[in-house]
């Protein structure tokens, strides 16, 4: 069958050139996937590369501490702004140039949410965004004649912030449930964004400012399912007029992954095409040890 054969062809493949889909994996596994992950090996030199410019260039001790609790702590802040005004914005899909990076940064993670590959932002546009958002603080903290290694520790801080945010995100898309209350209810939080309404509880790990800003919310406070949860709004209307995400898509889709997987399966397997004699034969003298050409 096509099915079979495409996931031996897939097997084959090294180890990041294959999918990978959270809700098939355990805790174990995604470990051992994150840590060899491309991009969280990335995040992780330029860390030691932010805490050597540090060291070349230190602050002194309180400073240090003041610079790594002001960047974890506007860590949060801009991650919600970032979350709710640009990825779930209605606007950079209007944008040719723009529809893309948008397409890969979060419409494909709504479109597939356990998609690990997806998941992960790119870093062209993480990197960038973790500088600006925490640097500045450092430099900011830092004496004079320090600038550049408050910036680089507080860039430091920010990066292993986001190490994990990424996989405490990759632990709600997971199908299992965790232990800790704590982990629970952000893991809970997480899935009413993806799968009740996109529109609020846009904090993944830390939930204080969608209370502050008042898009917090719970199942129960929203009891019917979003339209958009699954396209961000992006429906075919939209794309009549903006049409680039859809073409780079192939589509559009608003039904729940898993059916959307279900039913892409039964069209595989329906498409797929009956053996030929010459392969029947083929597999038959494989299986008695006889060559057909004999």
């Amino acid at each position: 069958m096509a099915t079979n054969n495409a996931a031996l062809d897939e097997a084959k493949l090294p180890f990041w050139k294959r999918s990978h889909y959270l809700d098939r994996m355990n805790l174990r596994d995604l470990v051992f996937a994150y840590f060899q992950h491309y991009t969280i090996i990335a995040y992780m030199a330029l860390a030691v590369a932010g805490f050597a410019v540090f060291a070349w260039n230190p602050t002194g001790l309180w400073r240090a501490l003041a610079i790594v609790a002001a960047a974890a702590a506007v860590y949060p802040l801009v991650w919600h702004l970032l979350h709710q005004y640009i990825l779930h914005g209605q606007w950079p899909y209007k944008f040719k140039w723009l529809a893309g990076t948008w397409k890969r940064i979060h419409y494909d993670h709504h479109q597939d949410p356990n998609h690990l590959e997806v998941l992960f932002g790119a870093l062209h546009t993480t990197v960038p965004t973790i500088f600006i958002a925490t640097a500045p603080v450092g430099a900011l903290i830092a004496p004079e004649g320090a600038r550049i290694g408050g910036a680089a520790l507080a860039f430091s801080i920010g990066i292993l912030t986001t190490c994990y945010y990424e996989f405490m995100h990759c632990i709600q898309h997971l199908a299992f449930k965790p232990k800790w209350k704590w982990v629970q209810h952000m893991k809970q939080r997480h899935n009413e964004h993806h799968y009740v309404d996109e529109d609020g509880n846009f904090g993944i790990t830390n939930y204080f400012w969608d209370h502050v800003l008042g898009t917090y919310y719970e199942k129960k406070d929203r009891p019917g399912r979003s339209p958009t949860v699954f396209n961000l709004g992006y429906t075919e209307e939209v794309a009549k007029k903006y049409p680039w995400v859809k073409d780079l898509s192939g589509g559009i889709a608003s039904d729940h992954p898993r059916r959307r997987a279900i039913a892409n399966a039964k069209k595989l397997a329906a498409e797929a095409k009956a053996p030929t004699e010459e392969q029947i034969l083929a597999h038959a003298a494989e299986a008695v040890g006889m060559d057909t050409e004999a």
